[in-house]
């Protein structure tokens, strides 16, 4: 499936549903119950690989990862590359390219420095993937400013300036991630518009119906399935630990 075809389905208002998936089987599941897309998380994949997450897992082991949930499903796929593992544009793009992904979440952290890149960094780097990918990638530009903020609306002019920044550089959609509030996100998407915006569905903070009524393109669970699933397996083992059957 093409990057085409996961671009035009990023609309205001009627949003893209992202249900993060790790693995083949959970990618299968998604497709399955009618998702039109899947996404991976990066969280949840580096987590089942047997590493933290913040690109502590190797890359050819989450490429690895993201190739075998691209081969088991028929929808695009759009991967999270975290900030990128070090790889310059070029390398980059032919690596998603080679998994069969047609999409990407790019973060602007500084895993290896700490603290995010400086925005004119971040820009050249999404003007290079750009380049290095054409219209063969739709670039979904992470804007981590929120991350840790004890206050959401004193970062907020900083992350519109990124956003503006990166959607200039060639990004199809901006992602703040980790906003709970529904005003400082609303904001967020009004002065981005007509700009795609990612926003992720988070325990506090708006629910889906919320979130489209805001105007956002596109919805992400994130980690939220996958710790579902896990809670949902620890309690089954507690269970069976207490000498009962899971089922």
């Amino acid at each position: 499936m093409t990057a085409a075809r996961l671009r035009e389905l990023h609309v205001a208002g009627s949003p893209l549903l992202l249900p993060n998936a790790w693995d083949a089987d959970s990618a299968r599941l998604v497709e399955a119950a009618g998702f039109p897309v899947v996404a991976t998380s990066s969280f949840a994949i580096a987590k089942v690989l047997g590493y933290d997450d913040g690109e502590a897992a190797p890359a050819d082991e989450m490429f690895a990862a993201a190739a075998r949930i691209a081969r088991a499903v028929s929808v695009p796929v759009t991967v999270d590359v975290e900030a990128g593992y070090g790889f310059d544009a070029g390398e980059l793009a032919t690596r998603l390219a080679e998994a069969g992904a047609v999409g990407c979440n790019y973060e602007d952290t500084d895993h290896g420095n700490g603290g995010l890149r400086p925005l004119d960094v971040q820009v050249k780097r999404i003007e290079e993937l750009r380049q290095a990918a054409g219209d063969a990638l739709v670039i979904n530009a992470r804007v981590d400013v929120f991350l840790g903020a004890a206050d959401e609306r004193a970062v907020l002019d900083d992350a519109i300036a990124r956003a503006m920044a990166y959607l200039g550089a060639g990004a199809d959609c901006v992602y703040p991630i980790l906003v709970k509030s529904p005003e400082v996100l609303g904001e967020f998407v009004r002065v981005v518009a007509p700009g795609a915006v990612n926003a992720a569905a988070l325990p506090g903070g708006p629910d889906l119906s919320a979130l489209t009524t805001l105007g956002v393109a596109r919805i992400s669970l994130g980690t939220g399935l996958w710790k579902s699933v896990r809670a949902d397996i620890e309690a089954k083992l507690a269970d069976m630990a207490a000498g009962k059957l899971p089922y």
